[in-house]
């Protein structure tokens, strides 16, 4: 139980939504903070204008008098309900006073009328950030009666105080609002973002934990948003790759299985091959005919079995690079004898001798090999090899006059057992070709197929020295 709130607390200690809520509240008191100095400097200009509208009110008991005079024990009580040392009102044509026995005199003046927002906000500053009390002479126009002006004179300790406890309610509120705020966020979020995340994330853990099995693949709820699309290009792919490993399993199986009957399977084509060449050098013109034929399928056969046990093999035999002129490569490819039909194919090196490439030379004339014997086989009879480097590739491109890939071919062209492009053909050679390059780092490609021929291009990085 212990160790299971220890956990859920570390998760939450730690997850996603944990921060969410911070950088909410975190987010929303760095507002309140921005507008905590206006606000402050509002509330003093409200202290002050409130205090002006009662000295207002005061002075009016004077002029309900024939002599515009009170007593000063009147005087002094309505100065304590001002909150004032003095006061006085100018009017276009008088001054009305009532001040105390012996009023202050004023450290600080502070005109209201046309006064801006940052001069409040500088003035409010300076009075929260002050200690002492200073006796402040505020002037401003009567809000109700234009052309008369209110002075008074009044203590700043108490402004002060009041605009203190303004900002401790401000704070209050403003960390009860970032809370509220944030607690509505986290739960919003946790229902539109992060529990589905989460079930990905799952989705994801469980799915690597066992591939092969095909429960493991998430199932989308059928969302519309950007998190619903994750979900079903996360269902796509774990399926892709699923059906990905159960193909692998059964190449795998197919391999282990042609490895253990490959020497049984030569011993017997072996021998049949020996009956076939007693069969060519027989009396009876009929077992001569059928002869060639019979050494020809057996042949075949030996390449099938070959070929397909090169393929299913793990992975790509291991690399032994080399540096070599390219040009010695290519000529003896060239230099080699292709039948296409009846007649040879002629191979041309344009080479340049100073070519050097960085690879597996063996492997690459193995790939070599099978494109220039393809090319022939198709019915080329000129063929044409060239190499040129870019900045960071060498590209060797074959080029031959043969009458073009059929279409079938040209779409499953490095699919074993689907690309070839002849009558019995595996397709195993373009694609082991394929998988030599890649395992170099660079890559093979289809670039032009016409009837007026076919061109391959091979692409292998430029190694440094």
């Amino acid at each position: 139980m212990l160790m299971g709130v220890k956990r859920l607390w570390s998760g939450l200690a730690t997850g996603l939504s944990a921060r969410l809520l911070v950088l909410t509240v975190f987010f929303v008191m760095l507002s309140e903070v921005l507008i905590f100095v206006p606000s402050v400097a509002r509330d003093r200009l409200a202290y002050l204008e409130d205090r002006l509208d009662a000295a207002r009110l005061a002075v009016f008991a004077l002029e309900a008098t024939p002599d515009n005079s009170v007593s000063q024990s009147l005087a002094n009580e309505l100065l304590a309900d001002v909150g004032a040392h003095g006061i006085a009102v100018h009017e276009e044509d008088a001054t009305l006073m009532i001040d105390s026995d012996m009023p202050p005199t004023p450290n600080a003046t502070f005109d209201l009328r046309g006064v801006g927002m940052f001069a409040l906000i500088r003035d409010a500053v300076a009075t929260l950030l002050r200690s002492d009390n200073r006796i402040l002479r505020v002037l401003d126009m009567s809000a109700k009666e234009p052309g008369v002006t209110v002075e008074l004179l009044l203590d700043e300790r108490p402004l002060r105080a009041e605009m203190w406890a303004f900002g401790r309610r401000l704070f209050g509120a403003s960390l009860a609002i970032s809370l509220i705020t944030a607690a509505l966020v986290y739960l919003s979020l946790q229902w539109l973002l992060v529990r589905p995340m989460r079930r990905l994330t799952l989705g994801m853990i469980k799915f690597r934990e066992d591939p092969a099995d095909a429960t493991r693949v998430i199932k989308p709820l059928g969302r519309r948003d950007e998190l619903g699309q994750a979900e079903r290009e996360l269902a796509g792919m774990q399926a892709t790759v699923h059906q990905a490993l159960a193909q692998k399993e059964r190449l795998a199986a197919l391999g282990t299985a042609v490895t253990k009957i490959n020497h049984d399977l030569k011993n017997i084509l072996a021998t049949m091959r020996l009956l076939a060449d007693g069969i060519a050098t027989s009396a009876a013109p009929e077992l001569r005919r059928v002869a060639p034929g019979l050494a020809a399928a057996i042949d075949r056969a030996v390449a099938l079995t070959t070929g397909t046990l090169d393929y299913t093999r793990e992975g790509a035999p291991p690399l032994r690079r080399s540096r070599f002129a390219l040009a010695g490569l290519s000529e003896e490819i060239a230099e080699m004898e292709f039948r296409t039909g009846t007649d040879r194919l002629l191979v041309e090196n344009k080479v340049s001798p100073l070519l050097i490439a960085a690879a597996d030379r063996d492997q690459l004339y193995r790939v070599l090999h099978n494109l220039v014997q393809n090319a022939a086989q198709a019915g080329a009879h000129r063929l044409t090899l060239r190499a040129a480097e870019s900045e960071a590739m060498l590209v060797i491109e074959i080029a031959d006059d043969g009458p073009g890939l059929p279409p079938k071919a040209r779409e499953n062209l490095f699919r074993p057992f689907a690309g070839s492009a002849r009558p019995g053909g595996t397709g195993l050679g373009l694609a082991i070709a394929r998988e030599v390059m890649r395992a170099h780092g660079g890559d093979i490609a289809l670039d032009e197929s016409t009837g007026a021929g076919t061109i391959f291009r091979l692409t292998l990085p430029r190694l440094s020295a």
